[in-house]
């Protein structure tokens, strides 16, 4: 995954997680209404680990930009 492309597409995809995650949690919590998810814990625990893995994603993404510059 060394390539500019996996790179590009590893914070790309980081990013997009972390937002839904985001979203999901905010709806999960009764946040955001408006959703049949609205309220329900479950899209809470969701949208966080969602939003661990995009965090994850994103830094792993920037981590291998900077190391190969």
């Amino acid at each position: 995954m060394n390539s500019r492309a996996g790179r590009l597409t590893l914070i790309v995809v980081g990013v997009v997680a972390l937002l839904f995650g985001a979203v999901f949690a905010g709806q999960g919590a009764n946040l955001i209404p408006g959703s049949s998810m609205t309220g329900d814990h479950t899209w809470l625990y969701i949208g966080l680990a969602l939003a661990v893995v995009g965090i994850v994603l994103l830094v792993l993404g920037v981590r291998l930009r900077s190391d190969n510059r």
